[in-house]
């Protein structure tokens, strides 16, 4: 039922297909929409970045110089917001739509006009969330937490505006699930076991069901904020017998998976990459399968992690505790893979292999201060100091987005036919790695001596190593321009694209393991 569903979109898409613009706002071909998602997650990119500099020009010297402390409040809420939803998120989502077809032989994804809706609501979800920001006592500047009674007794009156803006990218994240997994389950190609699948269609099924299972907990949270303040219940208000850490506790039992749903497509892309420039196949594949999914379920037990000093009983604090170490395991397996997977390989370096190397080793440092932040006691000195931005921005920054950069230069070939620009490559990552490693690593440092997040202003003591961090910002920032360019110059021609751009392993995630050619679903003579 569904290839001829598939067939049919197919064939009126060639045959009906609107011209010109309009033909990109009814598509429902899986690569144009994964193109359109890939554009706007790069724009939304830019946009949280150019925020991240007006927070590292006011942090550049002690005392108050640029903006309004409100108005820095702002900043750091709607980048973190802009970063998650609008970055990192879409970018993962293009991804899937421009690849999970091709890696499993489906001829596109299996709701491709729902594929289209989920893309379009995006751009007026953060036209709303960022046009909150010009009204009359300005936009959300209670942290991407959102938590209360920050967000309900003491939020401005544009919260309407960013409680509808999260439930529309909400509904965009559990519509683009929906349509991962009815594709991977229903539309694999004869001969395209679970087992024989590409590491990213994995990690791409695993989140998706994680997707469909936090994304209405975020809804939860936010329109119980929504009654808070507009219809005088009293969920999170002491007063009316509510409880503020109840807040706490719906929003990172979403928010704790969410944090795995940003990196487990990491996870995927780096296994694609690594063994195509290592020459060899991935070491231990059924692994890595185990462990995304053990990574997966484990990501319900650990949100409690986040609220260490909220008053827990000392047995929850012991339970997240262990579990948050536990959840480090699977992890770690994945990276002795990587590594074991470059192990006496052929390695050759290109743009794509320098992001996956990066994306280990920076992740794995990440990953360790996220260890740090797991044992109680010691979380009671680190929570809301600069030592947790420090941790969480390494597996987002040198996690997410490097992976995401690497998937980039690896799939550019395949999807505009050119190839990049190698030097301007190799000068983004440089640029990018050195100016990254600055802007985050001194942030362990003063966040360990006492300088707390989220505050506008620091005592002299700090003001040195913000100079430094500050100089990193602004070089990261602008090595993104260089990525821009290269995109940009790649998809308007240059050198071809061979047939295997990365002759790596068979051509690794080029060809499609399937006995029935790609074009047709006939059922090949030995499944007969």
């Amino acid at each position: 039922m569904s290839t001829a569903a598939g067939e049919m979109t197919h064939h009126d898409h060639h045959h009906h297909a609107p011209s010109g613009l309009t033909r990109w706002f009814f598509t429902t071909n899986h690569k144009e929409i994964g193109s359109l998602y890939l554009w706007f997650s790069f724009i939304m990119f830019l946009v949280g970045g150019s925020m991240a500099m007006v927070i590292r020009a006011e942090l550049f010297q002690p005392g108050l110089q640029l903006v309004e402390p409100h108005f820095f409040n702002q900043m750091t809420t709607v980048h973190g917001l802009v970063m998650v939803f609008g970055a990192v998120m879409p970018a993962f989502v293009g991804l899937a739509n421009w690849m999970i077809p091709l890696m499993i032989g489906a001829p596109d994804m299996a709701l491709p006009r729902m594929n289209n809706w989920s893309f379009w609501i995006l751009p007026f979800a953060f036209m709303i969330l960022l046009g909150s920001l010009f009204m009359e006592g300005g936009g959300p500047a209670f942290g991407w937490t959102f938590y209360a009674p920050l967000s309900t007794s003491y939020s401005p009156d544009s919260t309407a505006l960013f409680v509808f803006s999260i439930h529309i990218m909400g509904i965009s994240s559990i519509m683009g699930a929906i349509n991962v997994i009815v594709t991977v389950m229903n539309m694999r190609a004869p001969g395209m076991t679970y087992m024989k699948m590409p590491m990213f269609v994995w990690t791409w099924l695993i989140t998706a069901f994680l997707l469909i299972a936090v994304m209405p907990v975020l809804a939860c949270a936010a329109t119980m904020v929504l009654t808070d303040k507009y219809f005088g219940t009293s969920f999170f208000d002491a007063a009316g017998g509510g409880d503020p850490v109840l807040f706490q506790h719906i929003f990172w039992f979403f928010g704790h998976p969410e944090v795995y749903i940003m990196i487990l497509p990491s996870f995927g892309i780096v296994s694609a990459i690594i063994p195509a420039f290592s020459r060899k196949k991935l070491f231990g594949y059924s692994s890595m399968v185990y462990a995304t999914g053990a990574i997966a379920g484990l990501s319900f037990l650990v949100w409690a992690h986040h609220m260490f000093t909220t008053g827990m009983p000392v047995g929850a604090e012991i339970f997240f505790m262990y579990a948050t170490m536990l959840i480090s395991i699977p992890t770690g397996v994945k990276v002795f893979n990587w590594v074991a997977t470059m192990w006496r390989g052929a390695i050759s370096f290109e743009t794509p292999m320098l992001f996956a190397i990066a994306f280990v080793v920076l992740f794995t440092i990440g990953g360790f201060s996220g260890l740090m932040l797991a044992m109680t006691p010691a979380d009671f000195q680190y929570h809301d100091s600069y030592f947790v931005v420090a941790h969480f921005h390494y597996v987002l920054v040198s996690g997410a987005v490097f992976s995401i950069m690497a998937a980039a230069y690896y799939w550019l070939p395949k999807w505009t036919g050119h190839m990049y620009d190698e030097t301007l490559g190799r000068w983004h990552f440089w640029c990018s790695l050195i100016s990254v490693n600055v802007l985050f690593f001194p942030m362990h440092f003063v966040g360990l001596a006492g300088m707390p997040r989220r505050i506008p202003d620091y005592a002299l003591q700090f003001a040195d190593i913000n100079k430094i961090v500050s100089y990193g910002a602004f070089a990261f920032g602008l090595s993104q321009l260089i990525f821009l360019w290269v995109v940009i110059k790649c998809a308007r021609g240059g050198e071809r694209a061979p047939m295997k751009p990365w002759e790596g392993a068979e051509g690794l995630e080029w060809t499609i393991p399937s006995p029935a050619p790609l074009h047709t679903f006939e059922t090949p003579p030995e499944v007969k």
